[in-house]
This record gives structure tokens, C-alpha cells and sequence, in this order.
């Protein structure tokens, strides 16, 4: 009489149980990993796009340049996942071209899609909204850009 080899069904059923517990662990916390990576990207060109508003300042004694901005948005092959915007600000009593706010807003559809930071002349950095999963904005995101679940 020959030994049957093999593994039975229920063998089976518990292996496929605890692959699919680690997946529902594992693939949340690996499209977090994904989303927070992302989001250098909005960090990264804000604060160059700071430095070249500064240098545009330093030659031109304004930040602006007619209506608009003085240094021009990050360059298309630099942005893909966030729209990037600069608007000069026109507060009362605000020289003209003396200030400004730059926006990254996250591209509909993506993974930072609700994802919006900004950075202004002085460098204050402040997140303005950030995607419902994550909760509500924390204490300090005025101040600060927020990169990780609060």
C-alpha cells in the first residue's frame, strides 16, 4: 500500500486564511509607504521654486513680473503629481510685488489627490488640506507641512 503525499484541504484553507490576513495588513501600509513618497515631490519643488523666487527678488527688488510671479512653475517633467500654482499677494496696505503664496494641489485622480501645501516669502509652510483618510488637519499644520498620517 502506497502513502498518499500531498496536503489536505484543510492545510490549504489555513494557508490561503493567513495569506490573506498579512495582505490586509500589508497592502495599506505598503500604499501608504507609496502615497508619503509621493508627496516629497510637492516639499521638494516648493522649497526650490522658493529659492528661485528669492534669486528673481534679489535682481528685480519684486516678486512679481507684470501680473504674475516672478520665477516661472516647476517644470512639467518635475511635477507629476501635483499642480503647482503662485499667486502675488494684494493685501491692504501690502506693497505691490512684496509678498506671494505658492500652492501645490494634488493631481485629481492620483494617490495625493486632497493633498494641497503651500509656501510663502517668508517660509512659512503650511498644509491647507490633506485626503479624508487621513483625518482631520493636526494642531500645527499652519506652520508646518504635514507628511504622515497625524
Amino acid at each position: 500500500m502506497q502513502k498518499a503525499r500531498g496536503f489536505t484541504l484543510i492545510e490549504l484553507m489555513i494557508v490561503v486564511g493567513i495569506i490573506s490576513i498579512i495582505a490586509a495588513i500589508a497592502i495599506p501600509s505598503y500604499n501608504d509607504y507609496v502615497r508619503r513618497s509621493q508627496l516629497t515631490e510637492a516639499f521638494n519643488n516648493l522649497s526650490a521654486y522658493r529659492v528661485k523666487m528669492e534669486q528673481y527678488y534679489q535682481d528685480n527688488r519684486s516678486y512679481a513680473n507684470g501680473a504674475a510671479c516672478g520665477a516661472g512653475a516647476p517644470a512639467a517633467a518635475d511635477s507629476k503629481y501635483f499642480a503647482y500654482g503662485c499667486q502675488l499677494n494684494t493685501t491692504a496696505g501690502a506693497a505691490a510685488g512684496q509678498s506671494y503664496t505658492m500652492t501645490a494641489t494634488g493631481v485629481a485622480g492620483s494617490n495625493v489627490s486632497g493633498f494641497t501645501y503651500t509656501i510663502n516669502e517668508t517660509n512659512i509652510k503650511a498644509t491647507t488640506s490633506i485626503d479624508p483618510s487621513w483625518g482631520s488637519l493636526p494642531a500645527n499644520a499652519g506652520t508646518n507641512w504635514v507628511a504622515k498620517k497625524p
